[in-house]
């Protein structure tokens, strides 16, 4: 299932966010993050995966690597309401964020048993 190689999804589409979150509002960012990211994966056919994770020594640094089918298939997501609902539900906790574009080198995954 997640055995996908860079041939097989011809070119992907693969960003990284840099995000630095309010201490006083991590939680909620956590929660909503992992709705966004989990209605994206389960209803957006072009989201191939989407990982995020903190830094064990600052936990208000968070990174999410995303890789879509297709650059169409990114500005398709962002268009969404499940994104937008996302944006605008944590705009006041974000104090920072960069969105940096990324060329695959390799894609390997074992296959889920």
């Amino acid at each position: 299932m997640y055995n996908v190689s860079f041939a097989q999804t011809r070119d992907p589409y693969v960003r990284i966010a840099k995000i630095i979150v309010d201490s006083t509002q991590l939680e909620n960012y956590k929660a909503a993050l992992k709705e966004g990211i989990e209605t994206a994966v389960r209803l957006e056919p072009g989201v191939l995966r989407m990982y995020a994770v903190y830094d064990k020594n600052k936990p208000t640094h968070v990174t999410v690597f995303e890789t879509y089918a297709s650059k169409q298939a990114y500005e398709s997501h962002i268009q969404t309401p499940h994104f937008k609902k996302y944006k605008t539900g944590t705009g006041g906790m974000v104090k920072s964020l960069e969105l940096v574009d990324v060329i695959p080198i390799v894609f390997e995954a074992k296959k889920q048993q």
